[in-house]
């Protein structure tokens, strides 16, 4: 079942017609090619290039086939090429030749283009909805862990504490970011490139724009060629998934890190962990391992639409037929991997002391030592020189920097004062770093308001 066929002397070798069917993958198309045939149709009618009786017959056939195919009850022949033969085929069932009609001032090439956008613009709101999803995992929990005080890495050794809700905020700034790089995207995928036929445009007395606005699209196409063989808006949308899904492994990589004995820092629910078979002892957290394992399918999906967009001239060609695996597969990870990210932080729960405990080793309040010198007028990098000579000495001793004495400290340098004693515990050092930004319990309130302000403003842009 073709589209096509007069021009050629002899049928097509079925091993062709399995090779280059793209039917099973478009199938995620057709309510999408249904939607576009729709507004086609009843533009082809008020500009008067089909009759009214013929274009109602074929909107109402077509809507017959959108609810076989919301219902899955649509009959989807063996033998057809792609989803528009098949849709084609079904309406032709129902209506007779008059189907053929509906082909008129468009080429397969506008119609694939723009149901892709369509169905991009679906799978925009489907990612946003799941970063929605897991912002308001992570500022829920975020608010019970304020002035839970946290370890803060860098090159994964202990550097500073700081609140838990502050290392959470800093997540969801990353997702913030994506959903506004999602926002952007929608503005270019939101173009209707039916009426550009299949490279040249049409003869026929065709009104674009009304089609658009039919669909809610924002704008038409400027140019013919461009319109049916860019696939930019797939490239945009596949980056946008997969900057989101490494945000999400970065995360998944952290909830393997808390929940194992090393860190201690927290356990999910056995309800989201596996076992092993031969280790009776084991809580593994694979949801968060595969969430950071398939990240690798979305960047690949970015490196496929590039590379297979690369070395296309213009117009289209047959090569843009594979564009849809590296869009499904990113638009897959993306959404399915953000919502489960969100379960996993709602089944996790932190164990406050173990995170005290360990800043309470490992020098981690050593920044406040220098920054009371700098205070007391002496060069940052003076103080920073004593107080490196102060951690190395006390971990000789297996000492800690609380045990200190103001004598002690005298004796590294003469400007420490009564206060040090005091700056060096954690609580005043999560308080202390109280500059815009920081970790300081009265600024992560600040921050926690602010961040969910945005995702109701966001919410309700929508």
């Amino acid at each position: 079942m073709t589209l096509w066929g007069s021009r050629m002397s002899a049928p097509l070798d079925p091993r062709v017609r399995e090779f280059t069917a793209s039917l099973e993958a478009d199938k995620r198309l057709a309510p999408y090619d249904l939607k576009g045939s729709l507004a086609h149709a009843r533009m082809l009618k008020r500009q008067r290039i089909l009759d009214a009786a013929t274009a109602d017959r074929i909107v109402a056939g077509l809507e017959e086939i959108a609810r076989e195919i919301e219902q899955a009850s649509f009959p989807w022949p063996d033998d057809a090429e792609d989803v528009h033969s098949a849709v084609e085929a079904r309406l032709r069932e129902k209506i007779g030749d008059a189907a053929g009609a509906l082909h008129t001032a468009r080429s397969r090439n506008d119609q694939v283009a723009l149901a892709l956008r369509l169905f991009t613009l679906d799978a925009i709101d489907g990612v946003d909805d799941a970063l929605d999803d897991l912002q308001t995992a992570l500022l829920d929990v975020a608010r019970e862990h304020v002035d839970a005080v946290l370890p803060g890495y860098t090159h994964l050794q202990r550097a500073q504490p700081i609140s838990l809700a502050h290392h959470l905020l800093a997540h969801v700034e990353a997702f913030d970011r994506d959903r506004a790089r999602l926002g952007e995207a929608r503005a270019r995928v939101g173009v209707s490139p039916l009426g550009a036929g299949a490279l040249a445009g049409t003869s026929h007395p065709i009104d674009p724009r009304s089609v658009a606005d039919d669909l809610g699209l924002l704008g038409t196409f400027r140019n013919s060629v461009d319109a049916v063989s860019e696939r930019d808006f797939v490239a945009e949308f596949v980056f946008c998934c997969a900057l989101a899904a490494v945000h999400a492994s970065r995360l998944a990589e952290e909830i393997v890190l808390w929940t194992s004995s090393e860190f201690a820092f927290a356990q999910l629910d056995d309800r989201l962990t596996t076992g092993s078979s031969i280790m009776p002892q084991k809580k593994n957290a694979d949801a968060a391992e595969l969430i950071r394992a398939r990240s690798a399918r979305g960047i690949g999906a970015v490196t496929a639409i590039l590379a297979l967009l690369k070395g296309l001239p213009l117009a289209y060609d047959r090569d843009l037929q594979e564009d849809r695996a590296a869009l499904y597969e990113a638009f897959d990870v993306a959404r399915d991997g953000a919502h489960m990210l969100a379960t996993l932080m709602r089944g996790l729960h932190f164990d406050h002391a173990a995170m005290r405990r360990a800043c309470e080793r490992g020098y981690l309040t050593a920044t406040e030592l220098a920054d009371h010198l700098v205070r007391a007028g002496v060069p940052f990098r003076d103080a920073h020189a004593v107080v490196g000579r102060i951690v190395r000495e006390l971990s000789e001793r297996d000492r800690s920097l609380e045990s200190l004495t103001l004598e002690e400290l005298r004796r590294y340098h003469p400007r420490f004062g009564a206060s040090a004693l005091e700056e060096v515990t954690v609580e005043h050092a999560l308080a202390s770093r109280s500059s815009p930004g920081g970790t300081a319990p009265v600024r992560v309130r600040e921050a926690l308001a602010a961040a969910d302000a945005r995702r109701r403003a966001r919410a309700g842009e929508r």
